[in-house]
């Protein structure tokens, strides 16, 4: 079992940026990819970031690329969001994922935090 707890979100203004972070604990030796999606009101969730293991491969969604850095500390056992230019369209409930591969699919993650929400306005 793994144990995910994301912070950061908070409410900013367009152009703003933001660091979430998600801490893990339980069996984090285990050489899970670290995933961040988002859901925001009436849409799906959209799979934002994701990095593996040792943080040698990171993958992005097309609209966050260039503005969003997810990285790893694994002494830490915590994964970060860093986002910048920040947009009313990235507003959404941010939710922090484990998976044992590779993969923007969310039900391909096995755990999950219970989210953080992230309020840009414009």
């Amino acid at each position: 079992q793994v144990q995910l707890v994301e912070s950061g979100g908070r409410s900013v203004q367009a152009g703003d940026s933001r660091r979430l972070s998600c801490a893990a604990s339980g069996r984090t030796d285990r050489r899970y990819v670290m995933g961040w999606f988002r859901q925001a009101p009436g849409k799906e969730r959209e799979f934002v970031a994701a990095i593996t293991w040792r943080g040698e491969t990171t993958a992005y969604v097309d609209s966050v690329k260039d503005r969003f850095t997810i990285s790893r500390d694994s002494a830490k056992n915590t994964v970060y969001l860093q986002m910048n230019s920040l947009k009313a369209d990235d507003t959404a409930v941010y939710y922090c994922a484990a998976a044992l591969q590779n993969t923007p699919v969310a039900d391909l993650y096995d755990y999950w935090g219970q989210g953080t929400q992230v309020t840009v306005s414009s």
